[in-house]
């Protein structure tokens, strides 16, 4: 999609689906480093292979960020961005696993204009599905979108 979507232009109930990527050995073990966590079901196989998934599996957490950055390659709020309020509600319903091809599903749950009256608050269903067509993570992210013709300033955008 071509420009940025304003809180005008949102419906409830609007969906949203990402162009598929696959999850790396390189993303795993790049998001290791980053944060810190060599637990051995995310970096041995041997260790995991005696576990309940029976091989490795990618980190919750690198699943909610490749969702970031699918939902950010949509393209749909690059100018209307105002801030990320938060994340809720958030599950991981099957495992993640490194040469997992996946898509992001994202739907509008709810928007209300905030008192200022130039941004709003969008409430936007997410889930990671697999390429067997499985949900493996989900849940609530909720973001401040700038009506049109609004500024984004950061500091007035922290401020719902």
């Amino acid at each position: 999609m071509t420009g940025s979507l304003y809180f005008e232009d949102l419906e409830v109930g609007q969906r949203f689906v990402s162009h598929a990527r696959t999850v790396t050995e390189a993303d795993v073990v790049g998001f290791a480093g980053l944060s810190g966590d060599f637990n051995p079901i995310h970096m041995d196989q041997e260790f995991a292979a005696r576990g309940m998934f029976g091989r490795r599996v990618a980190h919750g957490l690198l699943g909610i960020s490749i969702a970031t950055g699918m939902i950010d390659n949509l393209g749909l709020f690059r100018a209307s961005m105002g801030a990320m309020l938060g994340i809720d509600g958030w599950t991981f319903k099957a495992p993640l696993y490194i040469g997992d091809t996946i898509h992001l599903e994202m739907s509008i749950e709810s928007k209300r204009l905030t008192k200022a009256g130039d941004r709003g608050v969008v409430q936007r269903r997410v889930q990671l599905v697999n390429h067997g067509d499985v949900v493996v993570q989900e849940g609530l992210i909720t973001v401040l979108i700038l009506c049109r013709g609004a500024s984004a300033d950061p500091v007035r955008s922290a401020h719902p």
